[in-house]
C-alpha cells in the first residue's frame, strides 16, 4: 500500500510576499475619499479611481486661457516629518510650493496631482499625508484630481516616504504678470514667510542638530517655546487667495517666490536689464528659526540670504503710489507684508542685480 505524501506542500510567490500589498493601496484609497472630494471645483469631471483625471477646460471668462504649470517636492524636510512621526502638514507645503510659483505669473491655481512613492505603504500614514495636501489645495482653491501611490521595497526604506507634486493654472494671456513692466521708482513689497518654507533643509538640520547638538523635541527659549521640530514642520504659506484679491484692484508688475536661492537668486529672475533692486536691511522682522540658524552655524549674511526666505517667502513690485494702499489691502486680507526696498538703476558695471543696503542688522 502506498504512503501518503506528508511533505509540505509549497504554495507559489504573491505580490505581497515581495513586498507590495495591493490591498492596503485599496484601502488608502477608501481613506482619501472625502478629503479629495472636497477640493473639487465645478470644473471637476469624473471622480476617484479613474486612470485620468478630467478637468473642463471652457474658460468663459477670459479671452485668450494661457495655462501654467509647476512641479516640485519638499526636499528634506521630509526628515523633520520622520523624525517626528508627524506627517498631516507636509501636504501643505507639496501644494505650496507649485501653486506660489505659477501664481507669480499671475495665474489662478486650477488642480493639483500628487506623487507618493514608499517602500511600504502604510494607509494610515499615507491618507495622514494626502490630507495635507487637501488642506493645501483648499488654501490655494484649486482640486485635487488625482495622483500616484508606488510601493517600492528595495528603493526606499520601509518607514519612509518621498513626495512630489504637479498643479495647472490660467491667466488670460493679456494679464501675465513677467516682470517687464518693472521700472526705477517701483516700490518692492515682501509678504511674510511662515518660517523655512521648504527650501535649506539641509543646511538647517546641520547646524540644528550638528553645530548645536538639538533634536526635534529640544525647547529653546529662542524659539519662543515652540520644539525645535514644531518650528521647523511649520507649513509654508500659501499667498494664492489674497494675492489673487489684490490683483483685482491694484497692478502688480513683478513678483517673485522666494524659495532655495533665496534673494539674490531668485528676485533677478523677473528684473528686466538696466535695473535693480535694493533691499533695505532691517525693514522687516525675522523669524527666530533663521536668527538660531545664522548665530548656531556662524553663517555669513550673504550665505543665509542666497540660501533662506528669511522670513520673505513672496516679493513683488508695485508703482510707489500704490505701495500704502497695497500695504493696507494685504493687511485686511490677513497677510504680514512690509515695504523693503525699491527698483533702481543698474549702473553699466555693475553685475549685482540685487543689492543691500542700509547700517542695521538683518539677524
Amino acid at each position: 500500500m502506498k504512503k501518503p505524501d506528508t511533505r509540505k506542500k509549497q504554495t507559489g510567490l504573491t505580490y505581497a510576499a515581495s513586498g507590495v500589498d495591493i490591498n492596503e493601496g485599496a484601502r488608502l484609497v477608501s481613506l482619501i475619499k472625502r478629503g479629495v472630494r472636497s477640493t473639487y471645483r465645478k470644473e471637476v469631471m469624473g471622480d476617484i479611481g479613474g486612470f485620468g483625471a478630467l478637468f473642463s477646460a471652457g474658460f468663459k471668462t477670459l479671452k485668450y486661457p494661457v495655462l501654467v504649470s509647476s512641479t516640485d517636492g519638499v526636499g528634506t524636510k521630509l526628515k523633520i516629518a520622520f523624525l517626528m512621526d508627524r506627517h498631516d502638514t507636509i501636504g501643505i507645503d507639496l501644494v505650496a510650493m507649485s501653486v506660489n510659483d505659477i501664481l507669480v505669473s499671475g495665474a489662478e491655481p486650477l488642480f493639483f496631482l500628487d506623487y507618493f512613492a514608499c517602500g511600504k505603504l502604510n494607509a494610515k500614514k499615507a491618507a495622514s499625508v494626502v490630507k495635507g495636501i487637501a488642506a493645501g489645495c483648499k488654501l490655494s482653491g484649486c482640486a485635487l484630481i488625482g495622483g500616484e501611490t508606488a510601493e517600492m521595497p528595495g528603493i526606499y526604506s520601509p518607514d519612509e516616504y518621498d513626495l512630489a507634486g504637479f498643479a495647472v493654472g490660467v491667466v488670460d494671456r493679456k494679464k501675465i504678470i513677467t516682470g517687464k513692466k518693472i521700472k526705477r521708482g517701483d516700490s518692492i513689497i515682501g509678504l511674510a514667510s511662515s518660517g523655512l518654507h521648504s527650501n535649506g533643509y539641509s543646511l538647517a538640520r546641520k547646524v540644528i542638530f550638528e553645530s548645536l547638538g538639538l533634536n526635534v523635541k529640544s525647547v529653546l527659549k529662542e524659539l519662543g517655546g515652540k520644539t525645535a521640530g514644531e518650528m521647523l514642520l511649520t507649513p509654508t504659506r500659501i499667498y494664492v487667495k489674497p494675492v489673487l484679491k489684490l490683483m483685482k484692484d491694484y497692478e502688480i508688475k513683478g513678483m517673485a517666490h522666494i524659495t532655495g536661492g533665496g534673494f539674490t537668486e531668485n528676485i533677478p529672475r523677473i528684473l528686466p536689464s538696466g535695473v535693480k533692486a535694493v533691499i533695505s536691511r532691517g525693514s522687516w522682522p525675522v523669524p527666530d528659526i533663521f536668527k538660531l540658524i545664522h548665530l548656531g552655524g556662524s553663517i555669513e549674511e550673504t550665505e543665509m540670504l542666497r540660501t533662506f526666505n528669511c522670513g520673505i517667502g513672496m516679493i513683488m513690485a508695485v508703482s510707489k503710489r500704490d505701495e500704502s494702499a497695497v500695504l493696507k489691502t494685504l493687511k485686511t486680507l490677513g497677510e504680514k507684508a512690509f515695504a523693503i526696498g525699491e527698483i533702481t538703476r543698474a549702473e553699466r558695471n555693475d553685475n549685482r542685480t540685487v543689492e543691500f543696503s542700509g547700517d542695521s542688522d538683518i539677524f
